[in-house]
This record gives C-alpha cells, structure tokens and sequence, in this order.
C-alpha cells in the first residue's frame, strides 16, 4: 500500500500536512468526479485527495458520483482508501464527538448507480462483501485513534441512507432494531464500488448530532458545524498518523 486516498466528507475538503501538492485532473467513463484529485507527500508516503461532496462543498450525498470518484482515485494510482464520513449516532455511546471505525454496513438507499459491472459484459460478475472493510486499515485507524486519545468504539454498523434529509425518529427506531449503530449517507456504494475495484477500505466516522430521537429537541445545522469545527481537527490528527503507519 504505497499510495493511499483518503475521501473527504463533509467538513474535510482538504488535508492539512500533505506536501509538493499536485492537483490531478480526472475524466472517466462514468463521468467527471466531485473534485480534481489532489497528490501530496506525507512525510514519504504518497496520499491522494478527493472531496466527495466537491469544492465547494456542493453535491448532496444522493447526486455524489461515486462511480467517477473511484475509478479516478484508482487510475491516479490509489491502492488502498481511507473514507472519512460525518455521522449521526444510534447507539448510546455514539454520542457527539465519538469516533466510530465501523466493521459492517447495511445499505438503504435506492436509485444510486452501485456498480461497475453492468454494461457490455462477458459475463455476470460478484463480488464477496461478507467483510465490507479491510482490517489491517481498521487497526492502523483505531492505533492512531487510541495514540491521540480520542473517544471511538473499535466497532460499529453503519447504516446508509438515501438524503439529503435528516432521518425520522421513527425510521431510526427501525435502524436501531436492525442493529445499526451509526447512520450517515455516503458510506454506500462508496465501499461496494471499492471492493469491486479490490481496493482495501475502510471509513473514519465522526459523530457529530445524536440521530432523530436520541436527544431532545431537533437537529440543527449549528449544533451539527460545531462538533465538526473541534472533531475535524482530531480527524486530521488521525489521519496522518494512521497514513504514515500504514
């Protein structure tokens, strides 16, 4: 794993640390992807850098070209990817400002483009997705996690929704029987469309509100921005250790 990505969600559209950046730009048969990937130095290691949500950030999590950005992390010359993902949190330790390195994902959304084996076949292709994140990506994750001292749970099941809009109290009361225990939406098909391309994956989730229900009161942006503001910089902290490790 010589060059990693790293994908950026909301709050992160650039990685502080990285060296003689290069910005890389992309054009793929799906499409053009949310950002030009930008190449830097960590230290001797090569990272690549792609906004999801553009830059600006300006692509709801629905309109995302998740085919385009993988495929261009992957002809930049990406062999590995780090998701970095803003989150609600269901179970009651995910509270705001907890980190979350999830092992599972269940996916609910619909209509979103989800793999690169659909058209002019030779034939019909599966990919194994019994373990949707690559471990040894977990354990450098949660290393750096543990090193900065900062809150996560070394498990999780993330739920992936549809949005733009928030989740009803009713429908996180269904995510939480599921068994989900954080709910964003952007984690799927990012992490399908990895396994298809056989790049190892694993996702970073910040909580940053308590889903519909967990708290009095409704969920505001504000709130939301300001556990983002603080939690943003832990990610970074994170980020460049896990990278330089790995």
């Amino acid at each position: 794993m010589d060059r990693i990505a790293v994908i950026g969600g909301t709050g992160l559209a650039q990685l502080d640390g990285l060296e003689d950046l290069r910005p890389i730009q992309m054009s793929t048969p799906f499409g053009e992807p949310s950002a030009e990937v930008v190449s830097g130095r960590l230290g001797r290691r090569e990272v690549l850098f792609l906004a999801r949500h553009g830059r600006p950030h300006r692509i709801p999590p629905h309109k995302i070209n998740y085919l385009a950005n993988l495929w261009a992390l992957r002809e930049a010359g990406a062999q590995a990817i780090i998701a970095v993902n803003a989150v609600g949190g269901i179970h009651p330790v995910m509270g705001a400002g907890h980190f979350c390195v999830p092992h599972q994902i269940i996916d609910y959304t619909w209509g979103r483009p989800g793999t690169f084996f659909e058209t002019d076949l030779e034939f019909v292709t599966h990919v194994d997705f019994t373990q949707p994140y690559d471990e040894t990506l977990r354990q450098h994750l949660l290393q750096a996690l543990t090193d900065i001292g900062a809150p996560h749970s070394a498990r999780g099941v993330y739920a992936a929704t549809q949005g733009p809009r928030l989740e009803s109290a009713a429908e996180i009361q269904r995510l939480e029987r599921d068994g989900c225990d954080i709910v964003g939406m952007t984690g799927m098909p990012e992490a399908a469309l990895a396994r298809e391309l056989e790049l190892p994956y694993a996702c970073l989730a910040l909580v940053v509100n308590p889903a519909a229900g967990k708290a009095s009161g409704i969920i505001t942006m504000e709130a939301i921005e300001a556990v983002m503001a603080s939690g943003m910089q832990q990610v970074k902290g994170v980020l460049q250790r896990a990278l330089s490790a790995i």
